[in-house]
């Protein structure tokens, strides 16, 4: 009978690890696992030296605003998340509408489609991805429209993680990325049919500057749209508590500051486009963005403790408990500008190049 017993006990708990582990598994999973969590591009030794680094940025804003020092603090950042955004959440990193009876797969997925569908391209037509991540926006978006995507990102650990889904996807054909800075993006003017950014041009020290530099690689008449995360007018400034969430949100997530929503079209205007539409996406009726984000709390938990497994054993760089911990904290600040409606991630605007636009140099 103890046998018995001491088996059935040695089963429920092999049962609980199983359940913990691999039935509330990580969101990504056919891409990374906990034991292929790495700092990018930066050595398993000087993670913990970059996380430091990473935070340091914060102790001089002066210097993160500078259109210099963005590009290291930006890619920094993304060395120290990208694989822990992928192992917990996914390919496409950002927020989406939730959407009833969808899983947040679906509506990531119909959330990436609405922009290209905004901007109204055609099959082989050639599409820019302004900050493409490791290209999940891409993909869909391909697998959508049939576009021929070039995407650009920062970061060249993306880059490569890009290139080997597109293959591995069998969109290699029509997913082409760019290492480069979106503020000075290699590519001739009036090369582009199209053009879409999510989430992506808040790293942007100057949003002119991107915005701009947008306008200048698309053809004339052609569209733009992209979703911004900004303050709404429910932020107020003299608020304590709404300056401690945005200045939270800004820590964990490589934002030179945060814009009001009111500057967005302002700055389109200014740079050139002209202005089709804005509006929230997260506006009623909507379903609130940051659910997903309650409702993995115990998901985080259980990749808390498996991180600090791996790196107690050497798995995972020295420092990535930090960095997850600081994500953590950062998914607390979001779901709390979410819950008081003084923040969105997906304020779109949709803007369109002029026909009779001026050469850039002109």
């Amino acid at each position: 009978m103890d046998s018995v017993a001491l088996w059935c006990t040695g089963a429920l708990i092999a049962g609980g690890i199983y359940w913990f582990v691999c039935v509330l598994g990580p969101a990504e999973q056919k891409g990374k696992r906990a034991t292929d969590i790495s700092g990018g591009s930066i050595s398993a030794e000087k993670v913990q030296d970059n996380y430091d680094s990473y935070w340091s940025f914060f102790r001089r804003p002066k210097e993160i605003e500078t259109k210099e020092k963005v590009p290291d603090f930006v890619d920094t950042f993304y060395n120290l998340v990208t694989d822990i955004y992928e192992w917990g959440w996914g390919q496409s990193f950002h927020f989406s509408p939730a959407l009833p009876g969808r899983s947040h797969a679906d509506a990531t997925r119909l959330h990436e489609e609405m922009a290209v569908d905004l901007i109204r391209v055609s099959p082989n037509d050639r599409v820019l991805d302004v900050g493409c991540g490791v290209g999940g926006p891409m993909r869909a978006i391909a697998a959508h429209s049939r576009a021929r995507i070039v995407g650009i990102t920062i970061n060249e650990y993306q880059v490569a993680r890009a290139r080997a889904h597109n293959k591995k996807a069998g969109l290699d054909g029509l997913c082409e990325v760019v290492c480069g800075n979106f503020l000075e993006m290699p590519f001739p003017d009036s090369s582009f049919d199209g053009a879409y950014s999510i989430e992506a041009t808040c790293h942007a020290p100057r949003l002119d500057e991107v915005y701009a530099e947008v306008l200048r690689v698309l053809k004339p008449g052609t569209l733009y749209v992209s979703y911004e995360w900004v303050t709404t007018d429910k932020y107020r400034g003299d608020d304590s508590d709404h300056v401690d969430i945005i200045q939270g949100i800004e820590r964990g997530d490589a934002l030179p500051g945060l814009r009001s929503y009111v500057d967005i079209a302002a700055t389109a205007r200014r740079v050139g486009f002209e202005v089709l539409e804005e509006r929230d996406l997260a506006a009623p009726p909507a379903g609130p963005w940051w659910t997903r984000l309650k409702m993995g709390r115990i998901a985080y938990w259980r990749n808390h403790m498996l991180i600090k497994v791996a790196a107690a054993i050497g798995v995972a760089p020295k420092g990535t408990v930090d960095v997850h911990d600081m994500l953590f904290k950062t998914a607390d600040y979001l779901t709390r500008g979410g819950e008081t409606g003084i923040f969105t991630p997906m304020h779109m605007i949709l803007c369109r190049k002029p026909k009779d636009s001026p050469p850039a140099d002109s």
